[in-house]
């Protein structure tokens, strides 16, 4: 098996040390080895970006229409293989594999068009004789730090927009998925990039993920992943006044009230707390449910838990894949232990699975719980989830504020009085009505607020924001 490299300054290069990873779904199956890049590697790639900056800066707009255009183009024709890629290296169903790849194909396509529109304003000065022009220009060397829960839509929707707004990228990917980004960056590496303008870089957080926060040459970093880590971030880059982009993560509510369609609700608290394996930031991991409809939506909801097929990704049939890695699955399993010692209702699965090959296997765990306990208060990151009883409307709004995220919100109901109010009053960033938390569109933005999201929003037009610097000329004529 040939390692994988790094894309630097235009050339692949192997890399100090070694990696692998390996097939959650079948752990006698490794998908990828690939190169370990150190400090001096990382550097490198960030002097490429430097040094090309200027000339991609100047760029036409067609030029970039044209990159992005292509890449989007093959992406979209080989997504049954880079989802199939996907699905083996990170455990998502096959259909959920494809269906990512075709979403970074779309995410290309969008931006490849947005090259060609980017913003700008002539206005009338309040002095006679003068012009004002107010401008976007990139902002420079863009640091990409992506996680291993989306592999190919998430490195999408960072590289798309920073290279159509004229950015030059170093892009990190999660060493759990090193397989996908490798294959994004071969496409990428022929769509007629000049040198320098994309690089990637395979390695750990605390090496070259540091040292691309902590480089004087990137100019901005675009982070998804962990509370803890994305918190050190941030403390690093402002020290040096870098602009930076966090996404967090979420505790997000889904509220069913009494007069919700109980199939519809039900559906829609099984896709959003369950699929992926749970190991999506928008899953709806607290319940909230009134009390007129509470016995007979928990008893739907546990019956479709059990229900869920949980086998290897690629299987046809399979609705939930593995846990990523065995650090995630005990890292779940250690929370259904602590939801039973705080006194939390156990009402389905939770059990280690085993099947035809070995893996990460884990069946969707369900609780009643409290709004105090941890289960229904920590990220857990997988298929855990938790009703929550409350009194009322009023009561279940507050409950599902009541968290340091803020990142979505869903709400199941048949009163449009009660699903205005909730999208006015839910303190979070996305708001689903009657439909699952998790799920979004690649044309518009993606974020949230509290301690979920940090700069400006990613995806759709809103990206302008943090990919671009406006710049104001006054102009005597």
């Amino acid at each position: 098996m040939a390692a994988l490299k790094h894309f630097i300054n235009g050339r692949w290069e192997t890399g100090v040390t070694l990696g692998s990873s390996e097939n959650p779904s079948d752990l006698s199956d490794t998908v990828a080895e690939f190169a370990r890049a150190d400090a001096a590697q990382t550097e490198a790639a960030i002097r490429a970006a430097a040094d090309a900056r200027e000339d991609w800066a100047h760029s036409t707009p067609q030029r970039r229409f044209e990159v992005l255009d292509a890449i989007g183009s093959e992406i979209l024709a080989r997504k049954e293989e880079l989802g199939r890629l996907l699905s083996r290296e990170e455990g998502k169903t096959l259909p959920e594999g494809v269906g990512e790849a075709a979403r970074a194909g779309q995410i290309f396509k969008f931006f490849a068009a947005e090259a060609l529109r980017i913003p700008g304003e002539k206005l009338a000065s309040v002095r006679p004789g003068v012009e004002v022009d107010v401008t976007r220009e990139p902002v420079g060397v863009i640091g990409l730090i992506a996680p291993w829960n989306f592999p190919l839509a998430i490195p999408a929707w960072k590289i798309a927009p920073a290279l159509a707004y004229g950015n030059t990228v170093v892009f990190k990917p999660a060493e759990l998925v090193p397989a996908c980004a490798a294959a994004l960056a071969e496409i990428i590496s022929r769509a007629g990039l000049p040198a320098g303008v994309f690089n990637l870089v395979m390695g750990s957080g605390r090496l070259v993920g540091q040292t691309i926060v902590d480089s004087p040459l990137v100019d901005a970093i675009s982070f998804t992943g962990s509370v803890s880590v994305g918190q050190g971030l941030l403390k690093s880059a402002a020290a040096r006044q870098a602009r930076v982009q966090l996404e967090m993560g979420g505790k997000n509510p889904l509220v069913v009230l009494d007069d919700a369609e109980l199939d519809r609700a039900v559906d829609c608290a099984v896709q959003g707390s369950f699929f992926s394996t749970g190991q999506r930031c928008t899953a709806s991991s607290r319940i909230i449910v009134t009390p007129g409809i509470f016995d007979r939506f928990v008893s739907a909801l546990r019956e479709r838990t059990r229900a869920l097929v949980v086998d290897h990704a690629l299987k046809r049939g399979t609705e939930i894949g593995p846990v990523v890695s065995q650090a995630q699955l005990e890292q779940n399993l250690s929370y259904l232990e602590i939801g039973r010692a705080e006194g939390a209702e156990w009402l389905a699965g939770g059990e280690r699975l085993q099947r035809d090959t070995r893996g990460h296997y884990m069946s969707p765990a369900l609780f009643i719980a409290e709004p105090q306990h941890r289960i229904a208060r920590e990220e857990i990151f997988g298929p855990v989830a938790c009703v929550i009883r409350a009194q009322d409307y009023e009561h279940a709004l507050a409950l599902a504020n009541d968290t340091p995220f803020g990142l979505c919100a869903g709400i199941c109901t048949g009163s449009l009085k009660h699903a205005a109010h909730f999208r006015r009053h839910a303190q979070v960033g996305m708001v689903m009505v009657n439909l699952p938390t998790a799920g979004v569109d690649f044309h518009v933005p993606f974020g949230g607020r509290k301690g979920s999201s940090h700069g400006p929003r990613e995806q759709g037009r809103h990206a302008v924001e943090f990919y671009t610097t406006v710049k104001t000329a006054y102009i005597h004529a």
